[in-house]
């Protein structure tokens, strides 16, 4: 594995993509609401956390690049979130403010415990993959996607209606690579739960796929 440095240059990362089988877009802090949204009121600016520009642009490049390589990508919680934003999705700045009716996401007390369950899509790669309908989950974010991405589709939902995983809308005659994208942290449950560590599982096979 390579952890890559925080570099945003195009022909750098467009090297350490074609030296990867595949990457994966960790958890962190919040995405830039300027790169999805044109103005914020006062109150959700407030509840804006630890954003940092230059892994912002890092990222967005990466995702342009892993998509032109066409590499498999495995995106987690705050990547969940960037990959969305980078194909032109947008995000629910802070759930309890924008659906305070929502079940309480912010679970940090709990990050490797399962606090909920989200539904999934009969068809999904994710369904496949865990064998299930429904999927215990963590959950430590108090963002989420909104307006999803026209070439994403909708994967996994918790009880509320969050957003918990995306993947690619099916498209006729068109092998698209691999892409899984979780608001959960399944590194945090995998030595537990054996439905976690299948998403790591079919991710590296697809790896290893890409390398042959």
């Amino acid at each position: 594995s390579v952890v890559l440095p925080c570099e945003p240059a195009e022909e750098l990362v467009a090297e350490w993509v074609r030296r990867c089988d595949g990457v994966m877009l960790t958890g962190g802090d919040d995405v830039e609401p300027r790169l999805y949204c044109d103005a914020l009121t006062p109150a959700l600016a407030r509840t804006v956390q630890g954003v940092d520009r230059k892994r912002d642009a890092l990222e967005l490049l990466l995702v342009k690049e892993i998509l032109r390589q066409r590499k498999p990508l495995l995106a987690i919680c705050r990547g969940h979130q960037l990959l969305n934003v980078a194909l032109g999705g947008t995000l629910i700045v802070d759930i309890p403010r924008q659906l305070p009716q929502a079940l309480d996401h912010r679970r940090l007390d709990r990050k490797d415990k399962i606090v909920h369950e989200v539904t999934l899509t009969p068809d999904s790669l994710l369904a496949k993959v865990t064998g299930s309908r429904t999927l215990g989950v963590n959950s430590s974010h108090h963002q989420a996607d909104d307006r999803v991405a026209k070439p994403l589709r909708v994967t996994a939902v918790s009880p509320d209606g969050v957003i918990e995983a995306m993947e690619w809308k099916p498209a006729a005659g068109s092998r698209r690579p691999f892409l899984l994208a979780v608001q959960f942290h399944p590194e945090r449950l995998f030595e537990r739960h054996a439905e976690h560590f299948a998403l790591f599982r079919q991710f590296t096979r697809a790896c290893a796929a890409k390398r042959k």
